[in-house]
């Protein structure tokens, strides 16, 4: 069974600037959109988000651009088909999602702002369709540390320790009862005191912002789905293939990426600039917005003349 957009919970108001729904392939998509002239932008949320955690930055893009924030297929308060009814989680299906949204919502190239997983997914979008990408602005691109083919530098626990625990979650019964587990309020806080260093960004908004998508009778399917999900690009594999400038921006302290690791994406020709955010963690565009708008804003206005 699906969960259309209609049967989920409503968002708090403060995290809605519109409520938009975009038909996909006969999937339901929700989006937000704000601001009437500039260039367009598009923004991709990371996993397990949404739409909402750009609530702090679209209405400050919005007075320069015409900002769209998506809920990719999956997550958010788009629909959760179950995995092989009609889709695959993986980069492909999102890129697909994104260059269909731009030609048929936006109606014109974007620029894409996005974080953690959803930088893969604007790369993978923009090498597909070079015509619709101007460029795209990544915040603490995933790594993707448990990729098949990183394990052999991974310690023994996660080299062979991640084939067996995506093994167990196969099992319909385990992977729904793990699931239950972590879709709790207190096993978010406790994620996200992980990922914020300030821990005043870490809300009643957020927490309910993220744990609204896993009522779905379908988001278990599409959790485990995403992590048994361990082929298919690397940062370093789109990066030299980019048909456009990326500006690659980072919180220092992030725990889930590196920033150790990441500082070699500064060698790609593709990339215009490395910036680092000092104590900033995984989602520096929810943390800490007031370095992070006027970033993104000067790199999209200067890339648009």
């Amino acid at each position: 069974m699906n969960s259309p957009v209609s049967d989920l919970p409503a968002l708090p108001e403060a995290l809605l600037f519109s409520d938009r729904v975009w038909n996909w392939r006969g999937f339901e998509i929700a989006y937000q959109t704000q601001g009437d002239s500039g260039a367009a932008v598009v923004l991709v949320h990371g996993f397990g988000a949404s739409s909402g955690h750009w609530r702090k930055n679209i209405p400050a893009w919005a007075d320069s651009f015409r900002v769209f924030a998506i809920d990719l297929v999956g997550f958010g308060r788009s629909e959760k088909p179950a995995p092989g009814i009609g889709i695959d989680y993986t980069f492909d299906t999102w890129a697909e999602l994104l260059n269909d949204f731009c030609r048929e919502i936006v109606g014109e190239p974007v620029f894409f702002v996005a974080n953690s997983i959803g930088c893969v997914a604007a790369m993978q979008a923009a090498i597909a369709a070079p015509d619709l990408a101007r460029g795209i602005v990544q915040l603490n691109c995933s790594l993707r540390l448990l990729h098949d083919r990183r394990r052999a530098t991974q310690n023994i626990f996660k080299r062979y320790g991640t084939g067996v625990v995506q093994d167990l979650l196969s099992v319909p019964a385990v992977g729904k009862f793990f699931f239950s587990r972590v879709a709790t309020a207190n096993t978010v806080r406790s994620a996200l005191s992980q990922a914020y260093v300030r821990k005043a960004a870490i809300t009643d908004d957020l927490i309910e912002m993220l744990l609204a998508p896993s009522r779905s009778p379908t988001a278990w399917e599409v959790f485990v789905a995403f992590t048994r999900y361990s082929q298919g690009p690397l940062p370093e594999d789109l990066l030299p293939e980019l048909p456009c400038r990326t500006l690659v921006v980072w919180g220092d302290r992030d725990p889930w990426e590196p920033v150790g690791l990441a500082r070699a994406f500064a060698d790609y020709d593709t990339v215009d600039d490395f910036v680092e955010l000092p104590n900033v963690g995984h989602c520096p565009q929810d943390e800490a917005p007031e370095l992070v708008n006027p970033v993104v804003e000067q790199w999209i206005l200067e890339a648009a003349r």
